[in-house]
């Protein structure tokens, strides 16, 4: 008797921790926070606020300058040695991988540094060297009004921590932001080839609408 009342009390704290964590992972599809974060981005789809961005040129535009353009977007920052040249050595392998007839014409690539103080249009012009970055269908640029910046990293979802000696804590991924300015996919840095090959396809699907 005392067995069977063992199993039924293991059974019962097996299937409450399930139900646990089906609600916790958004019925088993978030297992990581990263993912909720991820999954929770593109349900509510936010739209690119109208920040005023300063490039590696020293151009000062909006980001509306690229309406009409899908925008491929990482958020950086120069002086960070592990994950930020990673991401953008990955970002160049997707950009070489994307047909030469949609670069400039169809989207633009754009890294955004979120340390405004210290990446400066010099230093970034620098910076983009490292990756073959042509400045002008992948542009390097900041965005100086901290509230403009944080309110687009808010929006995105990008988490940026500073730990007070120039550096910063800070989730990476790859952002896909379409034509109207609405944040359409949200991607995974690591998986170039998957991330080239969405990105192709969205392009592609919009030359064969024309």
């Amino acid at each position: 008797m005392i067995r069977n009342k063992n199993t039924v009390s293991l059974i019962i704290v097996i299937t409450f921790g399930i139900v646990l964590f089906f609600i916790g992972t958004d019925g088993f599809r978030a297992f990581t926070a990263e993912t909720a974060r991820t999954m929770k981005l593109m349900e509510e789809s936010p739209t690119f606020p109208e920040v005023t961005l300063e490039d590696s040129k020293e151009r000062v535009y909006p980001f509306s300058e690229f309406e009409g353009k899908y925008v491929m977007l990482t958020f950086i920052y120069t002086a960070c040695t592990d994950v930020c040249p990673e991401l953008e050595m990955n970002l160049a392998q997707v950009y070489n991988q994307v047909p030469k007839e949609y670069i400039g014409e169809d989207i633009i690539f754009l890294s955004i540094s979120f340390d405004p103080e210290n990446d400066d249009p010099a230093t970034l012009e620098k910076y983009r060297y490292y990756f073959n970055a042509d400045g002008e269908t992948w542009r390097m640029a900041r965005i100086p009004d901290q509230k403009e910046l944080d309110q687009l990293l808010d929006e995105f979802g990008v988490i940026v921590i500073p730990d007070n000696n120039g550096n910063f804590t800070h989730n990476s991924a790859f952002y896909l932001v379409n034509p109207e300015g609405v944040l359409v996919d949200v991607m995974d840095y690591q998986e170039i080839d998957q991330a080239a090959n969405r990105v192709i396809s969205i392009l592609d699907s919009k030359a064969g609408d024309i």
